[in-house]
């Protein structure tokens, strides 16, 4: 079963307009849940799902305005880096959406970075 706790960067689109994301999720054995920031006017939601082997599927349900859920059905990629799907809300409002996972460790990357000695060319 893949673990996909942590912080994911996404994009969903919908009529062919893309709407980034960011989404923290929280894996016990196989139920997820977490929340979720749209760069949208919807904002916040909460998400509860679960996964199975590499299918992911959950629910995100925003927390202002119309509160409306909408449904996440996805792929989660052999590395755990990436997950890409499908999402839909009722019969007709449906499209793509993807997320990476982001690197945990900047800081510890950015502290490798300093201390390698530079490299000169010749």
């Amino acid at each position: 079963m893949a673990d996909v706790s942590g912080v994911w960067l996404g994009t969903y689109w919908q009529y062919g307009s893309p709407t980034r994301f960011e989404m923290t999720l929280v894996q016990g054995k196989n139920t997820l849940s977490g929340n979720v920031l749209d760069d949208s006017s919807l904002g916040e939601a909460n998400v509860t799902g679960e996964i199975s082997g590499r299918t992911v599927t959950f629910r995100k349900c925003y927390l202002s305005g119309s509160r409306h859920c909408i449904d996440y059905f996805g792929t989660v990629s052999s590395d755990e880096k990436l997950m890409t799907g499908q999402w839909q809300e009722g019969i007709f409002n449906q499209g793509k959406w993807e997320a990476h996972r982001q690197d945990d460790n900047l800081t510890l990357s950015l502290e490798k970075i300093k201390s390698s000695p530079l490299q000169t060319v010749s």
